[in-house]
């Protein structure tokens, strides 16, 4: 993980929801099969306001064919 925030404080009874945006894909120089996925993953309250993220990338199984 990477660039991890916490913009705003999260509070007893909040009502929390995540979001995940692929930001890049890329193929791996050393490993053909696979790909780096590099995500954003955002934590948000009911009030629509970012109150948790970070940035996060991973080796992943490329598509056949």
């Amino acid at each position: 993980m990477d660039e991890v925030r916490f913009p705003k404080p999260v509070f007893h009874g909040d009502t929390l929801h995540v979001e995940s945006e692929v930001l890049e894909l890329r193929e791996s120089r050393s490993r053909p099969q696979n790909g780096i996925v590099v995500f954003v993953h955002r934590a948000i309250n009911q009030r629509g306001e970012i109150v948790a993220s970070c940035k996060r990338s991973a080796l992943m199984l490329r598509k056949p064919g």
